[in-house]
């Protein structure tokens, strides 16, 4: 499942048959590979029960939806649950720290590893990507998000080349296409830890939906140096991977309630 330049080959995006289901509790988890990313994907409508009954009392069976406060304290919970299971520590044992740019990071004063991570939220779904070493980004988004005036937005802040092809796709995908771009375009500013402030035009991705994603020029970078996927987790959502490597091997996770 490797790509992200013009000369790399690939398969089908993952989708979600391609996500091993791993219940909890979760057992020490061996660090990703040179060239892998794991994927992670997270229903917190199911993982989010037994946190909701401990911390209101309520029933796991009660069928109640997350309030807004507990989505907070359940992607919080559950992206510590699984670095720790990389570190070999309880969760509550793991430091974060912003970077200056904001980004979500390990403490480096706490833990010395070179563990990477990447985490994106979407109403109850989460995906977290993590490596070692390389910086990467994810991000989710709903398959069917309906963008307000798409063609205005990548108009102004795409690649020009982008935007012109964008423009010339039928008008019936064209939503479907820029969901794509948004999501890979995400996932490699959150890699690159600039923040989306004018950064989304500084480099070029491929936009057809019959070619693999890819990262076809950047600003003051290699593109050959970067890897970039879309993955499928779930139907009605599109996740992509972007990391700071030439190869990108996916391993994918649905994380699971205790059977």
């Amino acid at each position: 499942m490797a790509q992200g330049t013009d000369s790399q080959q690939t398969t089908v995006s993952p989708g979600p048959k391609d996500f091993k289901p791993q219940h909890m509790p979760l057992s020490r988890l061996g660090a990703p590979a040179e060239g892998e990313v794991h994927a992670w994907f997270l229903d917190l409508g199911l993982l989010g029960a037994p946190l909701r009954q401990a911390l209101a009392g309520e029933s796991p069976d009660s069928g109640a939806a997350l309030t807004a406060g507990q989505r907070r304290f359940a992607r919080r919970f559950y992206l510590r649950l699984l670095l720790g299971a990389y570190l070999g520590l309880s969760g509550k044992d793991v430091s974060l720290v912003r970077s200056v740019k904001g980004k979500p990071v390990l403490d480096a004063a706490v833990h010395q590893t070179g563990l990477q991570f990447s985490m994106a939220k979407s109403g109850d779904k989460v995906l977290v990507g993590v490596c070692s070493f390389n910086p990467i980004g994810v991000d989710l988004e709903p398959a069917d998000r309906r963008a307000h005036n798409a063609m205005r937005v990548a108009r102004r802040y795409f690649h020009p080349d982008e935007a012109d092809d964008l423009t010339a796709m039928p008008a019936a995908g064209r939503d479907a296409a820029f969901v794509r771009a948004w999501a890979c375009k995400e996932a490699v500013v959150k890699a690159s830890g600039q923040g989306i402030a004018n950064q989304l035009c500084r480099f070029r991705i491929e936009m057809s939906p019959d070619r693999p994603a890819a990262i076809h020029a950047m600003e003051g970078d290699d593109a050959e140096g970067w890897a970039l996927t879309l993955l499928r987790p779930e139907a009605g959502f599109v996740g992509a991977v972007a990391v700071q490597h030439p190869r990108l091997e996916l391993h994918c996770h649905r994380l699971l309630p205790a059977a």
